[in-house]
């Protein structure tokens, strides 16, 4: 990843021109080579479960998008959720693998399934999930499910930050044919929903307090 400070086709420019890809972070542009990998480095039984594990990730990243952006603090030109991948990565991946097998299979998994192994993962391994590691404060685990609340204490002096989860309740599902349906609680019950067949959805909520 190079920085460009000067560019014929315009400092905040993106896209892709002869292999070299340009994208903006932080109001200025990098560039960065595009891979160019064979098609069958995607369809390999390897590569589909790497996908799944991936996919299972972001929704779990998104269902807790807004904890995460006030939990951890992010460095450079990482945000904090791309920082909460980063160090829990590892984890989150051996604790997704089981799911990754099913997914390929061609069962459907949803966002309750992704957030049970994480956290049977979490209950088993302690210390392995950072839920949050913010400038100034003591890291905090996953230690079982996401918890209601989320305390963070400074690391001098007795100040405490509360950050209060409120997670939207929705329901993600990833189909076998890879897209994605999202549906909130109302919806449910009244047998509806909001369906987005791009691959996106939609995350949950928290609400900082700072006493």
């Amino acid at each position: 990843m190079a920085q460009i400070k000067q560019v014929g086709i315009g400092r905040r420019s993106t896209g892709t021109i002869d292999g070299i890809t340009y994208y903006v972070r932080g109001g200025v542009t990098y560039a960065r080579s595009t891979p160019n990998m064979p098609a069958s480095a995607y369809n390999n039984p390897e590569a589909k479960q790497r996908q799944a594990i991936f996919k299972m990730i972001q929704m779990h990243l998104k269902y807790h998008l807004r904890t995460i952006k006030q939990t951890f603090t992010p460095k450079g030109n990482v945000s904090p959720s791309n920082r909460y991948y980063s160090v829990n990565c590892r984890a989150l991946t051996t604790a997704l693998t089981p799911l990754a097998e099913r997914f390929t299979a061609g069962e459907e998994v949803t966002i309750t399934d992704v957030e049970q192994a994480i956290s049977d993962y979490a209950a088993e391994h302690p210390t392995s999930i950072k839920i949050a590691s913010k400038s100034g404060y003591g890291d905090v685990y996953l230690t079982g499910p996401w918890p209601a609340t989320i305390t963070l204490n400074a690391l001098t002096g007795d100040s405490t930050v509360i950050i209060f989860v409120n997670e939207h309740g929705q329901t993600t599902t990833i189909n076998a044919d890879g897209t994605v349906t999202v549906k909130d609680p109302s919806s449910q019950e009244s047998g509806g929903g909001s369906e987005n067949q791009n691959g996106g959805n939609s995350g949950s909520g928290s609400g900082p307090v700072n006493p």
